[in-house]
């Protein structure tokens, strides 16, 4: 079983996820996959009747801070331990001023950056003791800098990535490798919200594809792409803001 990598995919039920615990499996990977429904999932129990043994379905709500502590205990001891934990819950609201919706401000908070922290709390502990981990949390190129109508969701996966830039060197002492994803727009039922063109459109598969190679190279801080959206925000990031908060204006539908 050692042999093996283990790994746990928190949001495996749909979009990149599930593509993602399928690719795992392919590659010999022992996998448990989350959500808040993995276990009544049509996808994920069609997985686990062909790959059986080496993947294990367990719900979570990781808002929910009663329920973590025994969701990440089973998930540790399924396979004796865990090489690899992947966070890719999410949530995602298109808002303008005139639409603002504080649950729903709330609830990207919730998913996107405090179930993070929740869930890092309880696993530490478990790695510290296994010396060892590598730990992949899926964040976006929107953190580079916050856009028209998309700041619910940008502002707390900005904050996953500071979060992730502080404690990386205090991580890599421990020997947890630490990497962040930060990819452009994926077709997926979060992304079908949007009314407007999203560049560079990518397919969940192509992906998921593109994460699992990047996860070959844990020391490799930041997984990012597509190349040309990327180099756009970075772009913003540096202008002055007269400039940049004038182009993204322009973004306004």
């Amino acid at each position: 079983m050692q042999e093996n990598k283990r790994i746990w995919i928190v949001g495996g039920s749909t979009g990149i996820g599930l593509e993602l615990v399928q690719l795992c499996l392919e590659s010999n990977y022992y996998v448990i996959a989350s959500s808040r429904n993995a276990t009544k999932n049509d996808s994920l129990l069609m997985l686990k009747d062909e790959y059986q043994e080496k993947i294990k379905l367990i719900d979570i709500d990781v808002s929910s801070k009663e329920k973590i502590h025994n969701c990440v205990n089973e998930a540790w001891n399924t396979y004796e331990g865990l090489d690899i934990w992947f966070y890719n819950a999410g949530a995602y609201e298109v808002m303008s001023i005139n639409e603002w919706n504080i649950e729903k401000f709330e609830e990207m908070n919730e998913v996107n950056y405090l179930g993070v922290i929740r869930l890092m709390s309880e696993l530490l502990p478990y790695f510290k003791k296994q010396k060892r981990g590598h730990w992949v949390w899926n964040s976006s190129l929107s953190s580079s800098f916050g856009l028209p109508q998309g700041g619910g969701y940008s502002a707390p996966k900005a904050a996953l990535v500071n979060l992730a830039q502080s404690i990386q060197p205090e991580l890599d002492l421990l020997k947890i490798d630490l990497q962040i994803i930060n990819h452009g727009f994926v077709k997926t039922r979060l992304t079908d919200k949007n009314k407007f063109e999203m560049p560079q459109l990518m397919q969940p598969k192509f992906t998921a594809e593109k994460i699992f190679e990047g996860i070959q190279n844990p020391k490799s801080f930041e997984i990012r792409f597509p190349f040309l959206l990327a180099s756009f925000l970075s772009m913003l990031k540096i202008m002055p803001y007269k400039m940049s908060l004038y182009l993204t204006k322009r973004m306004i539908p």
